[in-house]
């Protein structure tokens, strides 16, 4: 088997290669021999879809005067909202459930003031709310799946030992039985 041998030209044309892909902002002269730098328009995104100072400040006055603003509102709403689309959430089935169990912890750690203003950052505070209540409705949803399957063998096996189901799949005179007996 041949290996390839690096030599000296070989690693000048990857580099040569590997700065040609590169994309380089297009740039003039202007007629005072200014360089302008011309930008490619991108998406703007907005740096925080929570800003953490303004949900601090929407807090404290609200720990203030007990009255929740709008703004306030959909801080949380947002924080549980997003947070359902982070990977480990998307593709559950009750999500909407989630978020909503989400929001109704962070009111309430709200109500009760639970966070304490002076030490720090509002937004991980609650988003570690709104995670944990994500993750006890994933818990309390196994736990009612894993309730039904067993129900659902139980019954299964009780019809199969009183005769009731066709063991073979051929018996027609069970059906009858089972049809008699449940209508």
């Amino acid at each position: 088997m041949k290996t390839k041998k690096t030599t000296k030209k070989t690693v000048k044309k990857t580099a040569k290669k590997k700065v040609a892909k590169k994309k380089v902002a297009k740039t003039k002269v202007d007629k005072d021999g200014v360089v302008k730098v011309k930008k490619k328009p991108g998406r703007k995104r907005k740096k925080y879809y929570v800003n953490p100072e303004d949900f601090k400040n929407q807090i404290l006055d609200y720990y203030k005067t007990n009255e929740m603003c709008k703004e306030l509102g959909d801080a949380i709403y947002n924080i549980a909202n997003r947070l359902g689309f982070a990977p480990n959430f998307i593709n559950y089935t009750y999500k909407e459930e989630m978020i909503g169990d989400a929001i109704v912890k962070m009111l309430y750690a709200l109500k009760n003031k639970k966070f304490n203003v002076e030490k720090g950052n509002a937004f991980p505070y609650f988003t570690t709310i709104a995670y944990n209540a994500f993750i006890n409705r994933i818990k309390k949803e196994k736990k009612e799946h894993e309730f039904i399957l067993n129900y659902q063998e139980e019954v299964y096996n009780t019809l199969m030992n009183d005769g009731h189901l066709p063991s073979d799949g051929k018996n027609a005179k069970s059906h009858e039985v089972f049809d008699s007996n449940y209508e």
